[in-house]
């Protein structure tokens, strides 16, 4: 039975652990749960921001940009400047159509933001004038407008044309874009299949054929008519359908446009039709790579596939998935000419710097090691050493459980706090240290002395590590692009600090006790 009997939490918690069982299981517990959060928790190279915006646009056909102005834009203005959040609002107004966009405070709900300004224009749809087309809300989306995966592909067959390049790759779109967590797969620098008119203008005048005409004649043809049901008496299900008339260039050539002295004129005799790609594209991407000699290939067309997650998902699993999906292309993609490269990985750079991170406080827990064997001795130091990891584990937990991810700024949220965690821990360990070598300790039992020891420095230990924390509180009330982005300093340096000292206060005189060994003094340095 203890005689001490202690005062401060840090004395109680040393007194209730000292002899307890359990504290060695516990002590392997939050290893376990450190290093279970450090392969679960999703990684990714930078946090993903919220913000939240919507664009609203309104088509009024037939009216000029002044009078858009006048009766869409600015009374469109005036209402989503009552909805609370909103921080600026941008607006444009052209011919036929007005363009209003509202960008809320960064830190606001994405889905509260859209909705409150959908309910805002709903409430309020008569102040539109007559004649105006529905308005189309488009929420702003930032969080997978940032590609984590790109692939980058190109053809090795000259006599293959760009829009077979851009159907195989559209193929590996639908299935990547099926994987887990996913959010938007996007096709850049390739062209579509298009049957391209081009207009005689001369011969179109000599027929007083205008645009508008040629326009109609093939809207008109280019919808496919629904298939009809109907029962039979015997109870048998008919159905009627009319496919599509335009499926072959020469369909479009027969299209009867207008009449000419009595006799009907097919677009074929005022314009050239052929299937190709759409020419009015004038977006394109090249790549080049290095040759085995180490020179540069020329530049040649590619299709780039980019692939975005969901907030809060991991990026190494999504890129290993895609890596995955694409390897089993890629036999048949050699086969048809195509090659393709990775041009973008984010979840490998997340991985890399995680991993980095691992290294580095590996490394920087052997430095402290080090000094404190200098200072206090081999035993002290592997105590230190051991709550490091334990206070880690803690914290990358909570993180866990707080559903953070481990990107550029959590892990220098840890390395900004390496260097105060142990501050509990060596203090304990010194006071111990302190007594122990103590002469007027040697009656004292062992247990006494741990307890007596840790309960000296926890009130000075408990006001300090306050006082830290505090100087971190400010940081989670910085606001805008800066605030979402520190987030996690605040947010995981307090939760550190706390762990360490509940980690001191029951494992540092729980392993002293069974590390450090009393000195024994003669009888005349006793006096």
């Amino acid at each position: 039975m203890n005689s001490y009997t202690p005062t401060d939490i840090a004395g109680k918690l040393a007194s209730g652990f000292l002899r307890n069982p359990l504290t060695v299981v516990l002590g392997v517990f939050l290893l376990a749960i450190g290093y279970l959060a450090l392969n679960i928790m999703p990684r990714e190279e930078n946090p993903q921001m919220v913000v939240s915006g919507s664009t609203v646009i309104v088509a009024l056909p037939g009216a000029s940009a002044a009078e858009i102005q006048k009766v869409i834009v600015k009374p469109l203005e005036r209402k989503l400047k009552e909805v609370k959040g909103v921080e600026n609002i941008m607006s444009m107004a052209m011919d036929n159509v007005g363009v209003v966009n509202a960008a809320f405070y960064i830190g606001e709900e994405k889905e509260d933001s859209n909705l409150k300004i959908y309910d805002k224009i709903m409430q309020n749809a008569d102040m539109f004038p007559k004649g105006a087309m529905t308005p189309i809300i488009k929420p702003l989306d930032i969080d997978v407008d940032i590609p984590v995966v790109s692939v980058a592909f190109y053809s090795k067959n000259e006599a293959m044309s760009k829009t077979e390049l851009y159907d195989k790759v559209k193929e590996i779109q639908h299935r990547i874009n099926g994987l887990e967590n996913v959010a938007v797969t996007e096709l850049k620098g390739g062209n579509k299949h298009q049957f391209n008119i081009e207009v005689d203008l001369h011969k179109l005048s000599g027929y007083n054929i205008s645009m508008g005409q040629i326009v109609q004649g093939v809207q008109s043809l280019s919808y496919s008519v629904p298939a009809v049901k109907n029962r039979t008496k015997e109870n048998e299900i008919i159905m009627l359908g009319v496919k599509n008339a335009i499926e072959r260039e020469e369909d479009i050539g027969e299209i009867i446009i207008a009449q000419y002295m009595g006799s009907p004129v097919y677009l074929k005799q005022v314009a050239k039709v052929t299937s190709s790609y759409d020419i009015q594209n004038f977006k394109s991407a090249t790549i080049s790579q290095k040759d085995e000699s180490g020179n540069f290939t020329p530049l040649q067309n590619q299709v780039t596939l980019t692939v975005s997650k969901l907030q809060g998902t991991n990026a190494v699993v999504i890129a290993d998935a895609v890596k995955k999906e694409l390897e089993l292309y890629k036999e048949s993609l050699n086969k048809e000419g195509i090659g393709f490269v990775i041009t973008r990985n984010d979840g490998e750079r997340a991985n890399e710097a995680v991993n980095e991170l691992v290294f580095h406080l590996l490394l920087s827990i052997v430095i402290i090691a080090i000094l404190l064997i200098l200072v206090l001795g081999w035993r002290e130091s592997l105590i230190v050493t051991f709550t490091v990891p334990a206070i880690l584990a803690i914290t990358l937990f909570v993180a866990y459980l707080s559903g953070q991810t481990i990107n550029r700024i959590t892990l220098f949220a840890f390395l900004l706090s390496l260097g105060l965690l142990v501050d509990a821990a060596i203090i304990v360990i010194e006071n111990i240290h302190r007594h122990f070598h103590s002469k007027e300790a040697q009656h004292e039992s062992v247990d006494d002395i741990m307890i007596k020891a840790t309960d000296e420095i926890g009130p000075p230990t408990n006001i300090a590590t306050l006082a830290i924390i505090m100087t971190m509180v400010p940081m989670a009330f910085v606001g805008q692009m800066m605030g979402q982005f520190m987030k996690p300093i605040p947010a995981n340096v307090p939760v550190a600090l706390i762990a360490s000292l509940f980690v001191a206060y029951i494992f540092t005189p729980y392993l002293a006790a069974r590390m450090l060994k009393k000195p024994t003094f003669s009888d005349e340095e006793k006096h």
